[in-house]
């Protein structure tokens, strides 16, 4: 027979729990007060175990039948399990019990920004907006599905809202930094960080946006103060220290930027891309055993990092070890084909090693993944017109300019095949053209075909275009 106890730990959550495990084993019926049964539930919530979680619930509601609470805790626990239905059908009692609870139009609206049904995400976000008196994070969830729906633009307007509600929500920072980042209103962006620093000096969060954003405008001096004062504030903001690093570099900086990139590794485990990222540095600095050490500890820790497969490469070639660069080249085009620095090197790998026809190949990939790199036209059709196939290396300048009409160097590669070919009369239009697109770089076509300077026709054509 079953006997009726009645407990009430609401003091003591541990012991809640102990007398309820209790119950269980003994199969007995004891009765909790609403607040011990919280405990209990947001105890296996804490332990990750949901399951147990809604076995408790449904103690609680066979005992507090008309407590709200333990609907909304059923609905959590639905949704947290991936039972829609059921969470939907809790919450529509829980709504017929207490309509103006603004947790379960919260909760609502979680599940239908899950299943991307945008409207009535929000419908039920703004319902709980009018009752619920923390409103930061509805704000934010409202943001979420303006996100999701791509308008940024409103996504931006609630982020600002959810910020005014808490000036103190990371999250809204960064999303906002993001939705500037999206609309490319970086200028917009540093006012909103400048006004909120104003009021808020010590957030390490907003410093770190205004740094970014800067960054992004080429302001490499000032993202470097703004990430200063991130660090000042929390100096263990290793991703401050990285994107300093990053700035550093874009200011030629490389000895500085290797010190503040080795600085994160004080505080947190060292990652593949700061790796590649110093071993870039040691590159440009032309250290290049030490580069190429950092770029293999980058591929040990991440093998899909296909940069520092490629920089192993870079360093080699430098060696003039075309044959062993060509391997790594190729690992890093396994891992992302449609680079076109990596065509590129490959291109220039092959063509060193006097394989012109896989050159060949090599630059017909790069201008069709890139256009408007000029230097890999050039390149192409000089290979062709080494191997004396001027139809071809002039076919390839034609395409060339096609792409991109304003590049002088293009018309002067092309002056250069055209004479080489006998073509004299188009020569000379295209060497109108090139003078009076850039005449500064007329000596290109004496690099080219240095026995040019001693054509009296070309000399005097420059020389009215020059003056």
């Amino acid at each position: 027979m079953e006997e009726d106890f009645e407990f009430d730990f609401s003091e003591d959550p541990r012991f809640s729990v102990e007398r309820y495990e209790e119950m269980i084993r003994n199969q007995d019926q004891y009765f909790f007060d609403a607040h011990a049964f919280e405990n209990i539930i947001d105890f296996y919530i804490e332990k990750s175990d949901p399951i147990k979680a809604l076995q408790v619930v449904e103690y609680a509601r066979n005992q507090h039948p008309f407590a709200v609470i333990f609907l909304i805790k059923q609905a959590q626990l639905f949704v947290a399990t991936n039972q829609f239905d059921q969470a939907f059908d809790t919450l529509n009692k829980a709504e017929i019990l207490e309509s103006s609870e603004a947790d379960i139009y919260t909760i609502r609206g979680n599940i239908y920004e899950g299943l991307e049904q945008s409207q009535e995400a929000l419908e039920n976000y703004n319902r709980a907006l009018g009752l619920a008196e923390s409103k930061d994070e509805i704000l934010l969830h409202m943001a979420y599905v303006y996100q999701n729906m791509g308008d940024y633009e409103n996504a931006a307007t609630y982020l600002k809202q959810c910020l005014e509600q808490n000036m103190e929500n990371q999250d809204a920072l960064y999303e906002l930094a993001f939705c500037y980042d999206v609309l490319d209103k970086q200028e917009e962006s540093i006012l909103f960080y400048m006004q909120y620093i104003d009021n808020e000096p010590y957030s390490y969060a907003a410093w770190y946006n205004l740094g970014n954003a800067y960054n992004k405008l080429e302001l490499h001096e000032k993202a470097i103060d703004a990430y200063d004062y991130a660090i000042l504030i929390k100096d263990n903001f290793a991703s401050a220290y990285f994107n300093k690093g990053n700035s550093l570099v874009h200011l030629d900086r490389y000895n500085e930027a290797i010190e503040v990139y080795k600085q994160t590794f004080e505080y947190e485990p060292p990652s593949a891309d700061t790796y590649c990222a110093v071993g870039e540095c040691y590159e440009k600095l032309e250290q290049m055993e030490e580069a190429r050490s950092y770029y293999k500890k980058a591929v040990k820790l991440d093998q899909k990092l296909a940069d520092a497969w490629f920089g192993i490469g870079v360093t080699l070639d430098f060696e003039e070890r075309h044959f062993e660069s060509l391997h790594f080249y190729k690992k890093a085009l396994e891992l992302d084909d449609k680079n076109a620095d990596y065509w590129f090197a490959i291109a220039d790998a092959q063509y060193k090693l006097g394989n012109l026809d896989e050159s060949e190949k090599a630059y017909e990939k790069v201008v069709e993944l890139n256009p408007l790199d000029v230097e890999a036209w050039l390149d192409y059709s000089s290979v062709l017109y080494e191997q004396e196939k001027f139809s071809e290396a002039i076919g390839i300048i034609s395409e060339a300019i096609k792409t991109n009409p304003d590049a002088a160097e293009l018309y002067y590669r092309m002056v250069a095949y055209l004479f080489a070919d006998g073509q004299y009369n188009e020569a000379i239009h295209y060497l109108e053209v090139a003078l009076s697109s850039d005449p500064e770089k007329h000596s290109i076509l004496f690099e080219y075909l240095p026995q040019l300077q001693e054509n009296k026709i070309i000399i005097d054509i420059i020389n009215r275009y020059s003056r």
